[in-house]
């Protein structure tokens, strides 16, 4: 399977996820051999540029292309040209003059890495854009839930917490439910996105404000961070109330089903939307989605840079 990009969970198969996601099992195949590395992308360049502050996701990007034998570039967007007024059009470009073959892009702005693969012509992964997508996140969510889970159709996940400023959640949503999954979506009124209830019944997914109501009912609850610094005013009245109704709370945690694990995209605010009990829980999958992300982000550069993409095993 030949992917020309990856901008988007959107428009993506189950038949296409699933071989993402088998790939991925290859690829900690590898990463568990005493040599953690196969030649799949000897001689290609990546770019990695970060406009956004990060760790988890740039720091398992450069490992993946690393483990795929590929060269790779760093590119921060603070001590670049970008600070003195440089576009990102003009950074792109000459970025790419240098003879790279694609770039996997984090930026502030929505729609950003689409535009770069328009301006440029080379294939980009979108590593998160503005409040648009972050499809690595849903995919690495999703190999860490169907490890411990088994196969995800028919599998109930909540995701609770800040939607409004996610990103996380609307590729969630879009993976879980190609894949099968049945998805509520929990937050106060304040934090849901708009028209999210009209999306609600054109994409078969539900939402509640009651996170009790659907804590004792789920096989995975995702937690969002608050994501304070995109927040301008009260979406909610105090840190406590926000605890008291919307965070899994040690209560809340025990009464989750048995087989039922916590997730969380990192980073967290611990003691805000999630306990130190739950984040530290034989059942939290926290550690398992940062370990997935290696596996999965090198299937996404295997799958977008090297030919058909037959030889995974190999």
């Amino acid at each position: 399977m030949k992917l020309p990009h990856f901008l988007s969970m959107d428009g993506l198969t189950r038949d296409q996820i699933t071989q993402l996601l088998d790939t991925a099992e290859e690829m900690e195949k590898v990463r568990q051999r005493e040599v953690k590395k196969i030649p799949a992308l000897r001689g290609v360049t990546i770019v990695n540029a970060f406009f956004e502050d990060s760790t988890r996701t740039k720091n398992s990007f450069d490992l993946a292309a690393k483990s795929l034998s590929a060269d790779t570039m760093g590119f921060a967007g603070k001590g670049s040209s970008t600070s003195k007024g440089e576009s990102l059009r003009d950074t792109v470009l000459t970025i790419a003059a240098m003879g790279v073959d694609g770039f996997v892009i984090r930026h502030g702005a929505s729609g950003a890495p689409k535009l770069a693969m328009d301006w440029t012509g080379l294939p980009v992964v979108n590593a998160g854009d503005g409040t648009h997508e972050h499809p690595t996140q849903a995919l690495l969510d999703a190999y860490a839930m169907r490890k411990r889970l088994g196969d995800l159709a028919g599998k109930h996940v909540a995701i609770c917490g800040d939607l409004l400023h996610s990103r996380v959640v609307r590729s969630n949503i879009f993976c879980l439910r190609t894949l099968g999954a049945d998805v509520t979506l929990v937050a106060p009124p304040t934090l849901m996105p708009p028209g999210i209830d009209e999306r609600a019944a054109q994409e078969g997914f539900r939402t509640s404000y009651d996170l009790d109501a659907v804590v004792s009912e789920v096989d995975a609850l995702m937690m969002l961070r608050v994501q304070r610094e995109r927040m301008s005013g009260g979406f909610f009245p105090t840190e406590n109330e926000y605890t008291a109704l919307y965070g899994l709370t040690r209560e809340r945690l025990a009464r989750m089903a048995d087989h039922a694990v916590v997730c969380h995209p990192g980073p967290m605010n611990r003691g805000l939307e999630i306990a130190p009990e739950a984040a530290d829980a034989a059942r939290s999958l926290i550690l398992d989605q940062v370990t997935a992300g290696v596996y999965t982000r090198m299937a996404v550069l295997f799958h977008v840079f090297s030919g058909d993409g037959n030889g995974a095993s190999e």
